[in-house]
């Protein structure tokens, strides 16, 4: 599948790019890197340019494998990247998946996760038809329960600090 752009409002949901246009790498490699990011984030290898980009090459491969979808949060007048929203563990066919994010240090604490988030749900219930989407963070995260809370999820279970979440399309 081709990467889907959505306007989320306050955001522009577009793929990750690394070329002549834009250049998503030096946000990316920000965004991995700040010490809040690696805390929840320590399993990305995302360390330099190079890494970065390696990233969003994978992006576009799992677009075109169907196995997950990301969207790069985009400052709607500029273009720049707030974040990035996404599909993994996909399975099309049984209309599941599990929603995950990451906001830039610049732009945290201003909604962004929960309406970008909130944009991409919809995508993916409407759009691709997918009838539950899980959502898992660190059970000491509390951002991310914010986040979870404001966007209706309930909690299924919690498994080795791992909270686990799910959000029906009934």
């Amino acid at each position: 599948m081709e990467p889907v752009e959505i306007n989320a409002g306050k955001y522009y949901l577009r793929a990750l790019r690394a070329d002549d246009r834009v250049d998503d790498r030096p946000a990316v490699l920000e965004g991995f890197t700040d010490p809040i990011s690696r805390r929840w984030l320590a399993h990305i290898a995302v360390y330099d340019l190079a890494s970065a980009g390696a990233y969003i090459a994978q992006r576009a491969v799992d677009w075109e494998n169907e196995t997950r979808f990301s969207w790069a949060v985009a400052d709607q007048l500029t273009g720049a990247l707030l974040g990035e929203v996404l599909l993994k563990e996909l399975d099309l066919g049984a209309g599941v998946g599990e929603a995950g994010c990451w906001t830039h240090p610049s732009a945290r604490g201003q909604g962004l996760a929960t309406e970008a988030l909130g944009a991409m749900i919809r995508f993916g219930f409407g759009g691709l038809g997918l009838r539950e989407i899980f959502y898992r963070h660190e059970t000491a995260n509390t951002g991310s329960a914010k986040v979870a809370a404001r966007l209706g999820f309930s909690q299924v279970e919690v498994v080795d600090g791992t909270t686990v979440l799910h959000l029906r399309n009934d």
